[in-house]
């Protein structure tokens, strides 16, 4: 049996950061996060993951941490609000630890990744059921054609090849 799990986005938070700097912090809270896991006969290893996010929030509790980057200068988010995945295979090492592979598309580039899934538990939550990840991953910005091209400079500090993500979600059933 098939089962699909929601993402709770209120329960959900992204972090973008690159070698010096944190792109942003994007919590659920005030931000739009979307997606499902399916679960088989309840065994992670079935599973399958789908979430998105839309980064052009402009809601002011949105903080920019970083004043050398932002979110715009690199994602050019006016035009490419969303950054989605949608996963393609699923690899168990161990109890807690995952490997999925799937389809990552930030801008209009649609590349596969491979992201590491810590599967956090199941838990009982207000009369449902809650599963939750960690998720992480570096992604080389040169394949989706993250260039930053601010005036501001970075103090001299070169800036990483790699934006690592680091996404903590809940599925609630």
């Amino acid at each position: 049996m098939r089962t699909t799990w929601t993402l709770d986005s209120s329960q959900s938070d992204v972090l973008i950061k690159m070698r010096h700097s944190i792109i942003a912090y994007l919590g659920g809270t005030t931000n739009k996060f979307g997606g499902y896991v399916n679960i088989e006969n309840n065994e992670v290893e079935d599973a399958s993951v789908e979430f998105s996010l839309d980064i052009n929030n402009k809601n002011d509790s949105f903080q920019q941490i970083d004043t050398y980057l932002q979110l715009q200068d690199l994602f050019d988010v006016n035009e490419y609000p969303i950054i989605s995945f949608k996963s393609t295979s699923f690899q168990k090492v161990n109890n807690n630890i995952n490997f999925f592979k799937g389809d990552l598309t930030i801008k209009d580039v649609t590349k596969v990744v491979e992201l590491e899934a810590e599967f956090i538990g199941v838990n009982n939550y207000n009369g449902g059921k809650k599963v939750a990840f960690e998720i992480k991953g570096d992604i080389k910005r040169q394949d989706f054609g993250l260039d930053y091209h601010s005036y501001n400079q970075n103090g001299g500090l070169a800036l990483g090849k790699d934006i690592k993500l680091i996404a903590n979600l809940e599925f609630c059933i």
